[in-house]
């Protein structure tokens, strides 16, 4: 009996157990009630006489009531999968991204129950902040730790997000602390900012998190499937009174979002009394605009001011903020409500905030979401600005003054940033530095630049000392990015180092790149050398990279290696490739594979192969695979792939039927195809779905895209639509593209539109393009626009764009003012300009201002009108 009251202590964190725990970030997963970790409560319900069944009792609620019956649906299988392996031994990953309240939470709750009778922790940082509790405690996450990481755009998209990426991605491989399993859930559009690569010429703010995320989202439906209908309609049968009352009131398979509360949310706000919804919309335009999830209740109540018309704003009664919090705070369903009260905790409070605590609010996420969507392109008003500026932390107000700048509301934008500097935030000051500069006022930004500086900021000490390095202040400089530097920035050292090289002091450059990798920073060693190999100076960026290797990168080693290759001088190329592999780098591992190859030393070069997968290059072995496949041995290539799939590629297999299809071997291709498939490789049922319609098979190609859809990769009936399109099926082409769209790929839409205008069928093109501005690509609409745009039609081309822009395109409402403004209507361009101001595009007042600039200096006609017509002073709108 103690033995197993000690497992039992053990389990749950008690006793001995919990004391060698201490230092573990995390409980016990089964200490945790779901709720707790933003799981949404689910609507009640009515009462009925017959009491819960049994699918009921496998899902308790915690302190938040029940949860409904769990029904699986296909993205639950990747996570099972992900579980298994962590069962294992092994890390993992996955994000799941979803639109609001579609299951996010729930589907990685549920995921994780069998690793609590496992033994397995859960964490989930959240205190203070959810991302200082990441910076601070991810070192210390311990093997068979389950890192929750709900509404992840909090820790990835603040300031500290490269930071926190940086800190994941060294937990998942640090093989000391194995095994580990991260969880997550994000909002569509927080994924497409993260996963979408910068402009050329641009900073890149979202590198570390973008590779973090690549191959680790899972995208979530907004509605449940038919056999998920099904496994639901046979819980409510069971007993099940919540999914039995979702079923009855929920259209279009939306059952998650119905018992999240959203239609009765949106409800409420809808026929809101005027105060109300003007606080729910104050908190929707501080959400959408980068203002904290909690809302303090006195920058709520001062921000309503004019959201209100003057009869809604003269007919307030004196308790007014009283009744409308009341009411905005009553629950709709269960512990649902349009703002929820956010308590202050004791031990997070000040002195002064135990004798007055102030209250918060938090907007609901559907709510926050809709907000999102049809608040986009408004700007606040003046009442909004003022409360933010009284109100909130500096953190926020450095987000909201970007929000005022993007939509030319500079007077505002610098007032904020003013006031969050008043903190000594050393990163608002940088902010503002950046703002005054691109604002012309070069002498402030360097003072403010200089400010931050001396409170230690690592960025502005690097900007600081590439400016004192271009004045010539050498030891200045040096200086500066030492401090950096220690500070836990090497960039600093690594870019006055380029800059020495380039001023042709190789040997300063080379002083700073050493002291960089001293501090752990070996890319400026290896950017050196990349630089000497390129001037033809060999034996130093041979030695430079040696340095770098010595430090524990052979990348250079490599880098350089492939540069001589690429000039022709392969000895050499052969001699660094052969050095960095003696310390293991997996990128020369592949390379001496391949020659071994086509050497004809296949023995070697599979151990090479090896030794690169287990470096975490697995694509060595689909490399041999490829080279036998097109030398004929189609079983080696075969068995090679199979051993990279086990390695970790798992499109080996694809790769190789890709080949033999493109030699004639259709029957090959499709058994490799089929084998990949079935093992779960959603490409490869996009490749059978072309196969089987081009071996006139139709219906059984489109039942294979679906599946392919359903499975998370809708591309099979993109391009199974194009196909049909092609083939003179425009019908059934249409129908294909809208499931695609449905299932998240809105490309078929977009370029069948495009066919169609090219075909003069203006109608066809219109309609189809709507519909994919429907499903959230209005860019489609500006294709169509750029194409009328181009055959002379300026008149078809507005219309298209003013259609882009009712469908959120800020960038269409830009391009129709200027449209306005060349055809002579600049009253209509001036209006227009203003909307893409306020939707967070001011380009197009910018270029109306050049337009009057020049106008005036050429004595014609003024562009703009009236006493509010420069665009540097464009007054708030109410």
């Amino acid at each position: 009996m103690p033995a197993l009251l000690g497992l039992l202590d053990a389990a749950c964190g008690r006793g001995p157990a919990a004391v060698v725990d201490a230092g573990r970030p995390g409980q016990a997963i089964q200490l945790w009630d779901p709720h707790d970790l933003e799981v949404h409560p689910a609507a009640e319900a009515p009462a009925a006489g017959s009491g819960t069944g049994a699918a009921r009792d496998r899902n308790p609620g915690g302190r938040g009531g029940a949860l409904p019956a769990y029904v699986r649906r296909p993205h639950d299988e990747l996570l099972v999968e992900l579980v298994v392996s962590a069962e294992d031994g092994n890390n993992g990953m996955a994000v799941l991204v979803g639109s609001s309240s579609t299951g996010k939470t729930r589907a990685c709750w549920e995921a994780v129950q069998p690793l609590a009778a496992a033994g397995w922790r859960l964490w989930h940082p959240f205190e203070p902040t959810r991302a200082d509790a990441a910076l601070t405690s991810m070192r210390r996450v311990a093997p068979r730790t389950v890192v929750w990481l709900n509404d992840a755009q909090h820790y990835f998209g603040g300031e500290n997000g490269e930071r926190i990426a940086a800190a994941v991605h060294g937990l998942l491989t640090d093989a000391s602390r194995s095994p580990v399993l991260i969880v997550g859930t994000l909002w569509p559009e927080s994924a497409d900012t993260y996963m979408a690569p910068p402009r050329s010429g641009e900073l890149d703010p979202h590198s570390q998190v973008r590779g973090l995320l690549a191959g680790r989202l899972i995208a979530l439906p907004d509605s449940f499937d038919g056999t998920a209908i099904k496994e639901a309609e046979a819980f409510a049968a069971a007993g099940d009174r919540q999914l039995a009352h979702a079923l009855k009131h929920s259209d279009n398979g939306r059952l998650t979002q119905f018992l999240a509360g959203a239609p009765e949310l949106l409800r409420r706000y809808s026929t809101a009394a005027p105060p109300v919804r003007a606080m729910l919309e104050v908190a929707m335009d501080a959400r959408r605009l980068g203002a904290g999830v909690h809302l303090p209740a006195r920058f709520i109540e001062q921000a309503v001011e004019d959201y209100l018309s003057d009869e809604e704003y003269d007919d307030l009664a004196d308790n007014w903020p009283d009744q409308a919090f009341a009411d905005v705070t009553r629950p709709v369903q269960g512990r649902l409500a349009p703002l929820r009260r956010v308590r202050p905790r004791t031990a997070q409070s000040t002195p002064a905030e135990e004798a007055a605590p102030v209250p918060s609010y938090r907007l609901a996420d559907y709510l926050e979401q809709h907000g999102r969507r049809r608040r986009a392109r408004l700007c606040p008003p003046e009442s909004f600005w003022q409360a933010a500026h009284d109100h909130l932390s500096p953190e926020e107000l450095t987000s909201l003054a970007e929000a005022a700048r993007s939509r030319h509301r500079f007077q505002w934008a610098e007032q904020l940033a003013q006031q969050a500097s008043c903190s000594g935030n050393a990163n608002v000051l940088v902010r503002i530095a950046e703002i005054r500069r691109t604002d012309g006022a070069l002498n402030e930004a360097d003072r403010l630049i200089q400010r931050a500086a001396e409170t230690g900021n690592t960025t502005a000490l690097i900007s600081l000392a590439i400016a004192r390095e271009n004045a010539g202040h050498r030891e200045e400089a040096e200086q500066l990015a030492q401090r950096a530097a220690e500070a836990g920035d090497s960039k600093g050292l690594g870019q006055l180092a380029e800059m020495r090289e380039s001023h042709r002091d190789p040997k300063g450059a080379e002083e700073l790149a050493l002291r960089a990798a001293s501090l752990g920073n070996t890319s400026p060693l290896i950017r050196l050398a990349e630089a000497r190999e390129l001037a033809g100076a060999h034996q130093s960026a041979e030695r430079l990279c040696q340095l770098a290797a010595n430090a524990g990168d052979a990348t250079g080693l490599v880098r350089v290696a492939a540069i001589r290759e690429t000039l022709g001088a392969r000895n050499g190329a052969q001699k660094l490739y052969q050095l960095a592999a003696r310390v293991g780098n997996a990128s020369a591992l592949v390379r001496l594979a391949v020659q071994r190859e086509k050497a004809g030393d296949r023995t070697g070069a599979e151990q090479l192969a090896w030794q690169a997968a287990n470096a975490g290059q697995s694509f060595a072995l689909v490399r041999l695979a490829e080279m036998r496949e097109a030398a004929g041995a189609q079983e080696a290539a075969e068995k090679l792939a199979r051993q990279a799939i086990e390695a970790g590629h798992r499109f080996a297999l694809v790769r190789i039927a890709t080949i033999r299809q493109a030699a004639g071997d259709h029957k090959g291709a499709e058994r490799l195809y089929r084998q990949a498939a079935e093992s779960g490789n959603p490409s490869a049922t996009a490749r059978l779905t072309e196969m089987t319609e081009a071996a006139g098979e139709p219906e059984a190609a489109e039942r294979l895209a679906l599946h392919a859809a359903k499975a998370g990769n809708p591309s099979a009936l993109a391009r199974l639509a194009d196909q049909r399109e092609a083939a003179g099926d425009p019908r059934t082409a249409e129908k294909l593209a809208l499931l695609a769209a449905e299932a998240g790929d809105t490309s078929a839409l977009a370029r069948m539109a495009e066919m169609r205008e090219l075909t003069r069928d203006t109608e066809g093109a219109e309609r189809l393009a709507r519909q994919a501005a429907a499903v959230g690509n209005p860019s489609a609409l500006m294709r169509l626009a750029d194409i009328r745009e181009a055959a002379g039609d300026s008149n078809g081309a507005e219309k298209l764009a003013r259609l882009a822009a009712d469908a959120g395109d800020i960038h269409a409402l830009a391009r129709v003012a200027m449209m306005r403004a060349m055809a002579g209507d600049t009253r209509q361009a001036e209006q227009l300009a203003r909307l893409a101001a306020d939707a967070g595009n001011p380009s197009a007042l910018a270029q109306l201002a050049e337009r009057k600039a020049a106008a005036a200096r050429n004595d014609s006609r003024p562009m703009l009108h009236g006493p509010d017509s420069d665009a540097s002073a464009v007054p708030v709108a109410r």
